[in-house]
């Protein structure tokens, strides 16, 4: 959960990262994570990935009884809604958002408490 180790010996610079729409998308959605757990280690939050078949919610962060779905979108095409709207009607979190393009911004994303979003 360190884009900089992950990173360090790449021979290719951000904007070759940032030209290859897959690499890019691991990494950005690796940051949020990385902040995600991170940041539960000083709050009673608790991080988690959900998956079920082709369906995916990328994290969803509790906190007590409340939960909180988080799709993280850099650019990446792919299907944001099949796996939000399953997860959704399953499991009733009380937010579902949206981090990248279409949504929060990454460096907000980054910038802010996660606990913030479970209030």
């Amino acid at each position: 959960l360190n884009n900089a180790l992950v990173t360090a010996q790449s021979p290719r610079s951000l904007a070759d990262t940032k030209a290859q729409p897959e690499l890019w998308g691991r990494l950005v959605e690796t940051s949020v994570g990385a902040h995600l757990l991170n940041s539960s280690l000083h709050n009673s939050i608790e991080t988690y990935s959900w998956r079920e078949g082709d369906r995916e919610v990328d994290y969803v962060v509790r906190m007590g009884k409340t939960i909180v779905a988080l799709e993280v979108k850099s650019g990446r095409k792919r299907d944001v809604t099949r796996g939000m709207e399953t997860f959704a009607a399953r499991y009733k979190p009380q937010r579902v958002l949206l981090i990248g393009e279409g949504g929060i911004s990454i460096e907000d994303c980054i910038s802010s408490n996660p606990k913030e979003w479970l209030r």
